[in-house]
C-alpha cells in the first residue's frame, strides 16, 4: 500500500499580538500558581497520592525568565506551521509556539475536532507568564502551563513505524533540566493522529517529572470518561472528590451547567481503558485515548458566571465561542509530580481522533456506549501495538530540520557529554544567551559584559552554581551566584554574594533589586522600598537608550518599585518613580492600574476613580488575579465592571 502521509511547511497568517521581551529580572520570589491545595485536604486520600502530592512541588521558576512583554494590539502576522496530513487528518502544529497543534481537521466530514483559537492573543497562565488557548498541547515541567507554551522547540521529519513519515518535536526542558519528544504521525488510512512522548532523566539522581496534555475543544458538549467519581478542585484552592456527573444538583459533564471555574480529574478504576471524549449533541465530537502510563483525565470548565465568561473573551475574539478543556496526564490530578529514576525514561502513546456516539442518557449507559464506540473504531489492542512499534523509533535520528528551538540543550549536553539518540542538540543551536556561560564551561571564568546592558539569564542548577563558586570573584559573577545560592535555598550566602558584587560593580541596580527582594521576603519593607527606590535611580541614570531591552527593564522595575513605595506609603517616592517612567509604558494597562493605586493613596479619589471610567486592559493579568477587583471596592460600592469583572471563583470562598 502506498504511503500518503506528508509534512509540509505552512505559513498560517492570524490577527496577532506581540510577544514582545522578556522580563529581565531574575524572577526570585515564590511562584505565583493558583494550583496548591490544604494538607488538610489529604485526609482520606489514596496513599500514592498523597504522597505525590508532596513531591517536590516547584518553588521557583529559575532559571527561566517571566514572560510579560506582550500586548493586546492584534495585526495580521505571518506563524510558520507543519502540516501533516493523510487522506483522513490533517494537523496543524505550530513549532515555534510550543508545539501546539492548532488544528485537527478531520477531511471526510470537513469537521474541525479542537477549539481553533482565530488569534493568537497571549495571557497570563503559563508558569512563566505568556500563554494562549486553543488547540494541543504539551505541559512538561511542574504543576501549571509549561514555560515553553509560547517557545520555540526543534523540529524534523523522521522515520515512522509504517514507512512513512512522523513529525519530531523536542527541547530542553529547563525548570527540570529534562530532555523530552513528541513524535506525530498519522498511519496510512488512520483516522487517528498518534502521539508518541518520551522523557528522559540524563542526570545522575532522581527529578520530579509533570506531563498533562491539554486538548481545547469547544464547551457545547458533554465530556464522558470511564469514571464514577472526580477530584474537584477550584480556585478556592480547595481538593474534595465528588460523585460524576451529578454533584450538587448540578450535572457538570455539561461545561456550561457549572457556575464557577473549576477542574474535574476523573478517578478512572485500575484496569480500564484510560480515554476521555467531548461530544456534541448530535453525537459527534474527539475522543483522547492512550497507553496505561498517562493515567489521569481532567475536565476543566471556565463556568458560567460573569468571570468566566470574561476570560472566554480576553482569550479569543468576541463572538466565536467558548471552550473547555479535555486533559490526559501522568498522575490522577495536576497537583501531584512522579519521581523520575536517574538514567531513566518515561515514554506512552496517545491518540486523537473523531468519535461519533449519542452522548445523551443516563451516564453509566453513555460512558459504555462511547467506550464500546472506541473499541470498535481504534481498539485498545491497536493501541498497545502502535506503541510497541513506536518505540524502535524513537531513537532514530532526524533527517531534515523544519524548525530549531533554544540552544540550552545543546549547552547541558556540551557540559555533560551526554549522548541522547534521537533528540541531537547540536552546538550549532548555541547562540547569545548561551555564550558567557559556555566561556565559565571553558575556562572557568565568567567574562564581564562587553557593554553596559541588563543583565543575561542566570544558570542556578547545583553543577553551574558549583562553577560559580570557584570561577574569579567579579561583580558579574557574585550577580549571578547569588541568584543561584538564592535558587537553591542558601539565601544567607546570596546576599552576601549581592553585597560583594555592590563593592565594584559599575551597574548598582541588578544587585540592589535582588537585596530589595530579599528584604521583602525577610519582613523589611522600609529597607525593600528604599533599596528599590535606590536601583531605580541608578537604572535611570544608566540606561542608554529608549530601546526594547531598557524599556523592558526600566518598566519591570519600576513596577516591582512602586508597588514596594506604596506598600510603606511613601507615596512622594512612588510619585517620582511614576514620572520618571516613559510614557509608553505609563499607557499600559498595567500601569493604569497601578496609576490609579498611586492617586489613591495620594488621596486622589476621584482621578483614580476617573482611571476606570476611561478604560484600560491589563494584558499580563495573571490567571486568579483579582487586583482590579479590590482596587475597585477601595474606590466605590458599586459592582465591579464587567470589562474588569475576571473573577474566577465563589464570593464567598
Amino acid at each position: 500500500m502506498a504511503i500518503v502521509t506528508r509534512i509540509r511547511r505552512e505559513v498560517l497568517t492570524l490577527p496577532a499580538a506581540r510577544l514582545g521581551p522578556d522580563n529581565p529580572l531574575p524572577p526570585l520570589c515564590p511562584l505565583d500558581e493558583m494550583h496548591r491545595t490544604d494538607d488538610r485536604d489529604r485526609d482520606g486520600m489514596p496513599g500514592d497520592m498523597a504522597r505525590r502530592l508532596g513531591h517536590e512541588p516547584l518553588r521557583s521558576l529559575l532559571p527561566v525568565r517571566v514572560r510579560d512583554g506582550y500586548d493586546r494590539t492584534r495585526e495580521p502576522r505571518a506563524l510558520d506551521a507543519l502540516v501533516i496530513e493523510n487522506d483522513r487528518l490533517r494537523a496543524t502544529v505550530l513549532p515555534g509556539l510550543g508545539g501546539r497543534v492548532a488544528s485537527l481537521l478531520h477531511l471526510p466530514t470537513g469537521r474541525e475536532l479542537l477549539y481553533r483559537n482565530p488569534v493568537f492573543q497571549p495571557a497570563g497562565f503559563a508558569l512563566n507568564g505568556a500563554w494562549y488557548s486553543g488547540g494541543i498541547e504539551w505541559n512538561i515541567g511542574a504543576t501549571g502551563h509549561t514555560t515553553l507554551a509560547c517557545a520555540p522547540l526543534h523540529a524534523a521529519r523522521v522515520p515512522a513505524p509504517d514507512g512513512g513519515e512522523m513529525l519530531r518535536l523536542w527541547e530542553w526542558e529547563r525548570l527540570r533540566d529534562l530532555p523530552f519528544q513528541v513524535d506525530l504521525w498519522l498511519p496510512d488510512g488512520s483516522d487517528f493522529l498518534y502521539a508518541g512522548v518520551r522523557v528522559r532523566n540524563p542526570h545522575e539522581r532522581p527529578v520530579p517529572t509533570y506531563w498533562w496534555s491539554n486538548t481545547a475543544v469547544r464547551e457545547e458538549v458533554r465530556v464522558l470518561a470511564p469514571a464514577d467519581e472526580a477530584w474537584q478542585f477550584g480556585y478556592e484552592r480547595r481538593l474534595r472528590k465528588v460523585p460524576v456527573p451529578t454533584y450538587d444538583g448540578v450535572d457538570r459533564s455539561h461545561p456550561l451547567n457549572s457556575p464557577y471555574a473549576a477542574d474535574y480529574f476523573y478517578e478512572v478504576p485500575d484496569g480500564r481503558r484510560r480515554w476521555i471524549a467531548a461530544l456534541d449533541a448530535d453525537g459527534h465530537g474527539l475522543v483522547q485515548t492512550s497507553t496505561d502510563l498517562l493515567r489521569g483525565r481532567k475536565l476543566f470548565v471556565w463556568g458560567n458566571r460573569p468571570g468566566g465568561r470574561r476570560w472566554q473573551e480576553w482569550l479569543t475574539a468576541p463572538g466565536t465561542g467558548g471552550y473547555c478543556e479535555i486533559q490526559a496526564g501522568l498522575t490522577r490530578t495536576q497537583l501531584e509530580h512522579v519521581r523520575l529514576e536517574a538514567e531513566s525514561e518515561l515514554s506512552w502513546l496517545e491518540a486523537y481522533g473523531p468519535l461519533d456516539t449519542p452522548p445523551d442518557g443516563a451516564w453509566t449507559q453513555a460512558v459504555r456506549r462511547a467506550g464500546e464506540r472506541l473499541e470498535s473504531v481504534l481498539p485498545r489492542a491497536r493501541v498497545e501495538a502502535a506503541y510497541a512499534a513506536w518505540k524502535p523509533y524513537a531513537d532514530t535520528e532526524p533527517g531534515e530540520t523544519l524548525a530549531t528551538g533554544s540552544g540550552w540543550g545543546a549547552l547541558e549536553v556540551l557540559r555533560a557529554d551526554w549522548k541522547l539518540p534521537g533528540t541531537p542538540f547540536p552546538a550549532s543551536t548555541l547562540g547569545a544567551p548561551q555564550a558567557p556561560w559556555r566561556e565559565l564551561l571553558r575556562t572557568g571564568s565568567l567574562p564581564e559584559p562587553r557593554r553596559v546592558r541588563p543583565p543575561g539569564e542566570t544558570l542556578v542548577a547545583p553543577h553551574w552554581r558549583d562553577m560559580l563558586e570557584t570561577a574569579p570573584a567579579t561583580p558579574h559573577t557574585e550577580y549571578h551566584l547569588g541568584i543561584a545560592q538564592w535558587h537553591a535555598g542558601d539565601r544567607a550566602q546570596a546576599v552576601r554574594s549581592w553585597e560583594r558584587a555592590l563593592l565594584l560593580a559599575p551597574s548598582l541596580w541588578p544587585s540592589l533589586r535582588c537585596l530589595a527582594v530579599a528584604d521583602q521576603e525577610s519582613g523589611h519593607h522600609e529597607r525593600a522600598a528604599q533599596r528599590y527606590a535606590d536601583a531605580f535611580d541608578d537604572l535611570c541614570r544608566e540606561r542608554r537608550d529608549d530601546g526594547e531591552e531598557w524599556t523592558a527593564a526600566v518598566a519591570a522595575l519600576g513596577r516591582e518599585s512602586l508597588g514596594a513605595l506604596l506598600r510603606v506609603r511613601r507615596t512622594a517616592d512612588a510619585r517620582a518613580v511614576w514620572d520618571r517612567l516613559l510614557p509608553a509604558v505609563r499607557r499600559r494597562g498595567r500601569f493604569r492600574l497601578l496609576e490609579a493605586e498611586l492617586l489613591l493613596a495620594e488621596g486622589r479619589r476621584e482621578e483614580a476613580r476617573a482611571v476606570f471610567d476611561a478604560g484600560f486592559e491589563v494584558a499580563d493579568l495573571r490567571e486568579g488575579e483579582e487586583a482590579i477587583g479590590r482596587l475597585w471596592a477601595r474606590l466605590t460600592d458599586e459592582p465591579l465592571p464587567a470589562r474588569h469583572d475576571f473573577r474566577m471563583r465563589p464570593e464567598t470562598a
